[in-house]
């Protein structure tokens, strides 16, 4: 149960199956390469639920899962989590994989296909209900997917104001339609994203010449303006930066730490975040504490490692 005077997140993202494989550099086209390592994870939109769940958040996942291997392998890590299932298993598909190559410079790449998840049942929203307090995350996946797309669109504008959207673009960004893209906007509270996303942000907007090369800050700056939304802009060891629509930046520098696989950073840092806010924290303080998990995930080597709420705590209280 939620604890009194905290929200809930409701992630309305997608939770699939990451098959996470270790390679020492990504193949030429035509050439092969052996993985020294493999596992089939729970992954997705599942790895910043967790981040949320792990920090003492109440998650509700309304999304798709599916009949089948995967969709087992999803429902037992969110189960694991306690994060609430709201949909039954689609009867007719499995749920989607992606494969997620991790060099040995910690980068990640990945190939994804689409299953029960992108079959969504929107009246699955419709049960979330979410109310004043409660922190609803999106996607940028949802955005490339037709079901996932229209239901969301429909779904956002009618939100109580009380409910904060944080907005997570992810590296499909290129490929939401503008339709779509101004829709978020419209709804965004938080919009959080990494510098190659704000980049092709900057380039749809125009703003490609002056930007392209811009410093961090520079970059946040114009986007915020341009939206009328306070945008993170996340910077892997640099930390992030938060900038306001007025133009103001604040600057919250990571931990120093040693990455071995940063797959998943960015949702460790976006769950902490909703979770945060979702407590009633105001946003300085929420991503003080995301950066602390996004840098703690970064250690660990697979795609859900956010840490435990304590192991935030403690690496919070060492600085």
């Amino acid at each position: 149960m939620t604890a009194p005077g905290r929200g809930r997140v409701v992630h309305t993202g997608q939770a699939l199956v990451d098959l996470v494989m270790r390679v020492p550099a990504l193949p030429e086209p035509g050439g092969d390469v052996f993985a020294p390592s493999h596992r089939f994870l729970a992954g997705g939109g599942f790895n910043a639920m967790a981040a949320a769940a792990r920090d003492g958040a109440e998650v509700l996942y309304p999304g798709g899962h599916g009949t089948g291997p995967f969709g087992q392998i999803v429902r037992e890590a969110l189960e694991a989590e306690g994060i609430s299932v709201l949909a039954p298993a689609a009867p007719d598909h499995d749920s989607g994989f992606s494969i997620a190559l991790v060099d040995d410079s910690a980068e990640r790449t990945f190939v994804s296909t689409r299953g029960a998840e992108t079959h969504p049942d929107p009246r699955m929203l419709q049960r979330a209900a979410p109310r004043p307090g409660d922190v609803v995350c999106v996607s940028g996946y949802s955005m490339v997917h037709a079901r996932n797309r229209d239901a969301l669109l429909s779904w956002l504008p009618r939100l109580d104001v009380g409910v904060t959207v944080v907005v997570d673009p992810g590296p499909v960004i290129g490929n939401i339609d503008d339709e779509a893209l101004d829709a978020l906007w419209t709804r965004a509270d938080v919009w959080t994203t990494n510098s190659r996303e704000a980049r092709i942000l900057a380039k749809r907007w125009g703003n490609v010449t002056s930007l392209e090369d811009a410093p961090h800050d520079r970059l946040a700056q114009s986007l915020a303006r341009r939206s009328r939304r306070a945008l993170v802009l996340r910077n892997g060891a640099q930390g992030s930066l938060l900038t306001q629509p007025d133009g103001h930046v604040r600057t919250f520098p990571a931990p120093r730490v040693e990455a071995v696989d940063t797959n998943g950073a960015g949702d460790a840092h976006t769950g902490v975040l909703a979770a945060c806010l979702a407590a009633g924290r105001d946003l300085d303080t929420a991503l003080v504490r995301a950066g602390a998990a996004a840098a703690i995930a970064v250690t660990r080597e697979g795609p859900a490692t956010a840490p435990l709420a304590a192991e935030t705590d403690a690496l919070l209280e060492r600085r």
